[in-house]
């Protein structure tokens, strides 16, 4: 397969399970259900493209273990980094909620990061034994046992750490806040200004360049 097919699976796939992971809050406790599931969808949907990583934490892996070279694993990352973030303005947008992967009331900030390591651990592990090598090549189990090792991880310790299991997770929730915040400062401002541009257009005003134009000298 070509890069550009694999990133744009990689991308797709990518979306699709941050886009479940941010509108999964409404579902209560079968969120982690519902993410285990749409992670291994779309782990079937691109493990023949792109190996459908997904996340950062398993590129490297894929790095370490020599299946691809360092460039792309780089844009392996920024193309996974840039759907996360899209896919949390996306699931703003449409449900009105900014959800976030955080560590759970009360909860201290080493017990989440322990969490993180172990779960992130356990994927990159089951990615490694399924999905990247010999003795398991062509299995047709690899999707199920990927998205049951991160709904079980989700189950067991989403109200812990927030279940991100990947090191962009973070990165991508408050770089997709960012840009919805600066696209609804400036919204409002590219707004009037397209209003009183079309306005003076319609009256012909005399400072108005286009209007000017369109007179006889």
């Amino acid at each position: 397969m070509t890069i550009p097919a694999k990133l744009l699976t990689e991308f797709a796939g990518t979306f699709v399970s941050f886009t479940v992971i941010v509108l999964s809050g409404s579902m209560g406790a079968l969120a982690p259900l519902a993410i285990g599931i749409a992670l291994m969808a779309m782990v079937y949907m691109g493990g023949h493209v792109s190996g459908a990583h997904y996340n950062p934490a398993v590129s490297f892996a894929m790095f370490l273990r020599r299946v691809m070279p360092a460039s792309t694993m780089a844009a392996y990352w920024a193309t996974q980094l840039l759907a996360g973030v899209l896919a949390f303005v996306f699931g703003y947008l449409i449900s009105g909620r900014s959800a976030g992967i955080h560590p759970g009331a009360g909860v201290y900030w080493y017990s989440a990061l322990a969490a993180e390591i172990v779960f992130t651990i356990a994927l990159v592990l089951v990615v490694l034994n399924v999905a990247a090598t010999k003795q398991t090549a062509d299995n047709s189990y690899y999707g199920i046992a990927i998205g049951f090792v991160v709904g079980a991880g989700a189950f067991a310790v989403g109200p812990i750490s927030g279940a991100a299991f990947q090191p962009g997770g973070r990165v991508q929730r408050n770089a997709g806040r960012r840009a919805l915040c600066t696209w609804l400062m400036v919204r409002p401002v590219a707004l009037r200004g397209w209003t009183a541009r079309r306005g003076r257009r319609r009256r012909g005003h005399p400072h108005d360049p286009d209007a000017l134009a369109g007179r006889p000298g």
